[in-house]
């Protein structure tokens, strides 16, 4: 298990990140703490069109930083999901149901003026990766219907 004590953040390098200062994600002991992120693609500088289009380059986005904390969706216990359209909300369902559907993590999702018009969705993320793959397997066989 990660040492309690240490913090970790993870950068995606951005002018964002240097201007208003911020992590994009921080590990403090077995805790993955992903700060609110978008659609953008970053390799490409571009913002999808979309909601869909924007949650599918999130959602890449989030296993990205997930995994360069030593994490995976499997370890997600919670997510926030901030829409700047409530519509918008359940189109987006089966996306979240391929990534998430058999983690089941405590989730809220919630309308707000996000700091860009042209965002439509962005995406909160709390991970623990303080147990080992077996207990989760076992805890799932344990508690399903």
């Amino acid at each position: 298990m990660p040492d309690a004590t240490t913090r970790r953040r993870i950068f995606d390098n951005t002018d964002f990140e240097a201007r208003i200062g911020y992590a994009r994600a921080v590990v403090t002991g077995p805790w993955v703490h992903l700060a609110g992120t978008t659609g953008l693609d970053y390799t490409a500088w571009e913002l999808p069109e979309g909601v869909i289009a924007q949650a599918t380059q999130c959602l890449r986005n989030v296993e990205h930083t997930l995994q360069r904390a030593g994490a995976a969706w499997e370890d997600v216990v919670v997510v926030r999901y901030i829409f700047a359209n409530a519509e918008d909300f359940e189109p987006c369902w089966p996306l979240f149901r391929e990534r998430l559907g058999h983690v089941r993590p405590a989730a809220t999702m919630f309308v707000a003026e996000l700091a860009n018009p042209r965002v439509l969705f962005e995406m909160e993320v709390t991970a623990y990766i303080g147990r080992g793959s077996a207990d989760a397997e076992q805890e799932a066989e344990a508690t399903e219907d």
